[in-house]
C-alpha cells in the first residue's frame, strides 16, 4: 500500500466493500469480489494483488478462491500470493501449468519461451488458438493470466535457454518448472536450479506417456535417468516427443501433476514426487512409481 494511504483506512474502505456469502456447504464466509476489489484497487491506488492480500491479512476470502477454501486455509492462500514460480517452456505443458497456478492464486510467475504458434500446436497447447498463430507463446501466456487472474504478475520472456540465460531467469524463485522437450535444456535448468539452491519440477511427454519427477538441491535427479554428459553432446538425440506426438490428454495430466508438486514444494506439504518418479501410460491405465534413490539419497 502507498505509505499515503493509513492501514486504518484502507481497512475502513475494505470492509465497507466487503460481503458476507454462503459457501457451497452453506456456511457463511466474508468475501471480497472482483469488482468491488478493483475499485478498492483503484481508491487506493495499488494493485489488486496487494488488496487481495489486505483481505485475507484481515481474514476475509477473495470470492475467486472460495472454492480452495478447507482444501487451502488462508495463510497457504497467502503463501502462494507471494510465491515466485518460473515455468519454462509454453507449450503443451507449460500453457497449462501456467494457467493452472494462475488460478489456484500464485502471484509471480515467470515464463520463458522463445517460440510463437503454429498449426501443429492447436492440437494440444491449452494458450494455443487460430487467432494465436504467430504470436509469442510467452506474450500469450501473459494475456491469457490477464483475463483469468489480473491479481498475478507474469513476467514472459521470450529468449531461449542456455547457460548464460538461464542465470537471471531464476534468480529470486521459489520453484524452476521443467516443461521443455529436449534433454539438453532439461539438464541446463536442473543445473541452474541447483546453483540457486531452488526445487525444480521435472515433466517429459511423448504419445500417451508422461512422467513427473520433484528434483531438490543436491538431489542427482536428471542425471539417474540420463547420464552426467547428454547435455554435452555436441549434437543432441531427437526427442521421444518429436518422434511419437502429443495428443492433448498427456500433456493435461501432466501438467496438473506437475502443477501440484509446485504446491506442495511452496506450502510445504504432502509427499513429493522426490527421488521417484510417476510414469503414467494413458492408453493402458498406467501408474507406476519407479524409484531412483540411491545408497544415502534424504527421504523423500
Amino acid at each position: 500500500m502507498p505509505d499515503s494511504t493509513s492501514h486504518e483506512n484502507a481497512t475502513r474502505l475494505l470492509l465497507e466493500q466487503t460481503a458476507t456469502v454462503l459457501d457451497p456447504a452453506g456456511r457463511k464466509v466474508d468475501v471480497l469480489k472482483e469488482n468491488p476489489a478493483m475499485v478498492l484497487a483503484e481508491n487506493l491506488a495499488c494493485s489488486l494483488a496487494e488488496v487481495y492480500n489486505l483481505a485475507m491479512n484481515h481474514g476475509i476470502w477473495p470470492y475467486r478462491y472460495i472454492r480452495n477454501r478447507d482444501t487451502l486455509d488462508l495463510d497457504e492462500q497467502l503463501r502462494l500470493s507471494g510465491a515466485r514460480v518460473a515455468v519454462i517452456g509454453a507449450g503443451g505443458l507449460g500453457g497449462c501449468i501456467v494457467l493452472l497456478l494462475a488460478r489456484l492464486g500464485v502471484g509471480h510467475i515467470t515464463i520463458v519461451d522463445p517460440d510463437v504458434f503454429d498449426e501443429t500446436n492447436l492440437n494440444r497447447q491449452a494458450l494455443s488458438t487460430v487467432v494465436n498463430i504467430g504470436r509469442h507463446k510467452a506474450s500469450a501466456a501473459m494475456a491469457a493470466v490477464a483475463e483469468i487472474n489480473p491479481a498475478v504478475e507474469i513476467r514472459p520472456l521470450v529468449r531461449p535457454l542456455n547457460h548464460v540465460t538461464v542465470r537471471g531467469i531464476l534468480k529470486g524463485m521459489n520453484v524452476a518448472v521443467d516443461a521443455l522437450d529436449s534433454i539438453r535444456d532439461r539438464m541446463i535448468l536442473q543445473e541452474a536450479a541447483q546453483k540457486n539452491e531452488i526445487p525444480m519440477v521435472h515433466g517429459s511427454i511423448a504419445g500417451f506417456v508422461g512422467q513427473v519427477m520433484t528434483i531438490l538441491p543436491g538431489d542427482p535427479g536428471l542425471k539417474n535417468i540420463y547420464g552426467e554428459k547428454v547435455h554435452r553432446k555436441k549434437s543432441a538425440p531427437r526427442s521421444a516427443e518429436s518422434i511419437l506426438g502429443v495428443p492433448a490428454p498427456t500433456p493435461r495430466l501432466i501438467a496438473a501433476i506437475q502443477a501440484m508438486e509446485v504446491v506442495k514444494l511452496l506450502l510445504n506439504r504432502g509427499r513429493t514426487f522426490r527421488n521417484r518418479m510417476m510414469c503414467v501410460d494413458l492408453e493402458f491405465g498406467f501408474f507406476n512409481e519407479v524409484s531412483l534413490e540411491t545408497p544415502g539419497s534424504p527421504e523423500s
